[in-house]
């Protein structure tokens, strides 16, 4: 077997010895580190085991054959390492069965024992003392073998003899006498009690019937009385209710008076704030933009006020030095005009003419903007075509052309110059 370590289970020890322990390592319910060949491990059994001690024919103080069995529970204790030392020491190399028999012969020995020191009447009526004893005994026996007595119960009490039955029959017999006794003693009693108690239940009788005539004449007479009272009472608690009834609809009147009035007070606070809320919106929706409007206004009117004021001044100087210029302009002017009249007399004399078609060739272009100035001034043209003529801009620029043409015929109606035939001529 190679090292390692060594476990066991909880109804079991594991006894280690050898090298490195001086006595040995009790390992119950566990595991162990073990050296092959240098240590040796071993296994002790800490199962509770039940026996069934069995005494035939014991005798006890009174000389009186008997035969007990009982039932003890006893295992080796493992918890206790004194104890499972010792029980090592004695029971390691045995098997359970002979731990047993061991424990068993020990039991059987101090039951006997106990049996030779009490009576059969004793043992018969005191089982439980009996088992205490047999218990104490084997306990402090067995554990020096490092065994513990769970529990001890007497089982069964028998005997040959029939000493047992005697001691039941001659009880039986003296129960069943103080039986009779007792019945006829309770008869006899009872028969005395039951005319004593039909004697008194006579008298309770009678008395209870008058006491019952009188609590019933008792009863009418108060009932009387109490029904003068009650009639009393319900004819006041009727006139009570009434005039409770009448002041609580007064009550309640009132109340619905005074909820109306405090409805109608608090619809006239709601009527009054509205009032306030709007005149608080018409002030800030139309008095104050009325007014800031009404100052802008104003603001607006006091500055074209004084711009009109300063733009008629600054016209006036304006006029005035205008005037000054347009005089001086319209002097050196006349004095240009009358000198340029001149040279044009001087020229016309001159060419003759040739001047005439001069001035009508500079005057045409602006004669045909004129006519035209008005058609530049239009959103709109509908023009109307009979279909056999021209459309569009071009029957447009025909009618300027057509009334420039009667220019010349224009001119000559009214000055009696033909411009048409100084033209052909030139």
């Amino acid at each position: 077997m190679g090292w390692g370590f060594v476990t066991c289970g909880p109804n079991e020890a594991l006894v280690v010895s050898g090298c490195c322990y001086s006595k040995p390592l009790l390992v119950p319910g566990g595991r162990a580190f073990v050296w092959p060949i240098l240590q040796r491990v071993q296994r002790i059994s800490l199962n509770t085991m039940t026996l069934q001690v069995e005494s035939p024919t014991v005798y006890t103080s009174q000389g009186v054959p008997i035969s007990v069995t009982g039932i003890a529970q006893v295992k080796i204790q493992g918890q206790n390492s004194e104890m499972l030392l010792a029980a090592c020491e004695q029971f390691l190399s045995k098997s359970e069965s002979e731990i047993q028999h061991i424990a068993l012969v020990t039991l059987e020995g101090h039951q006997r024992a106990i049996m030779g020191s009490m009576t059969v009447e004793e043992i018969y009526k005191d089982r439980k003392k009996f088992s205490k004893q047999v218990f104490e005994v084997a306990s402090s026996d067995l554990v020096n073998m490092g065994i513990t007595v769970v529990s001890y119960t007497l089982k069964d009490i028998r005997d040959e003899e029939g000493y047992l039955k005697s001691l039941g029959m001659a009880r039986t017999a003296e129960v069943k006498r103080d039986a009779r006794i007792g019945e006829a003693e309770a008869r006899c009693d009872a028969q005395i009690k039951e005319a004593i108690a039909e004697e008194q239940r006579m008298a309770a009788r009678f008395l209870n019937d008058t006491e019952i005539a009188k609590a019933q004449r008792d009863f009418e007479l108060k009932k009387a009385a109490y029904d003068v009272e009650v009639h009393t009472k319900k004819a006041e608690a009727e006139m009570a209710y009434e005039l409770q009834a009448a002041k609580t609809k007064q009550r309640i009147k009132e109340e619905q008076m005074q909820i109306k009035v405090v409805e109608r007070t608090q619809e006239i606070a709601v009527q009054l704030q509205e009032v306030q809320r709007r005149e608080q919106e018409l002030e800030a929706t139309v008095r104050q933009p009325a007014e800031a409007e009404k100052y802008r206004l104003e603001k607006i009117a006091e500055a074209h006020k004084i711009r009109t004021v300063l733009e008629a001044e600054g016209q006036a100087e304006a006029i005035r030095t205008r005037g000054e210029a347009e005089a001086f302009a319209a002097s050196a002017k006349a004095k240009a005009e009358a000198e340029q009249a001149a040279k044009k007399a001087e020229a016309w004399n001159e060419y003759k003419d040739a001047a005439m078609l001069e001035m009508f060739l500079e005057t045409l272009p602006k004669v045909a903007a004129e006519v035209a100035a008005p058609l530049s001034q239009a959103r709109k043209v509908t023009m109307v075509s009979c279909g056999g003529g021209e459309i569009g801009a071009a029957k447009l620029t025909g009618e300027v052309l057509a009334i420039v043409q009667r220019m010349p015929e224009v001119v000559r109606n009214l000055t009696g110059v033909d411009i048409s035939k100084s033209v052909r001529a030139a």
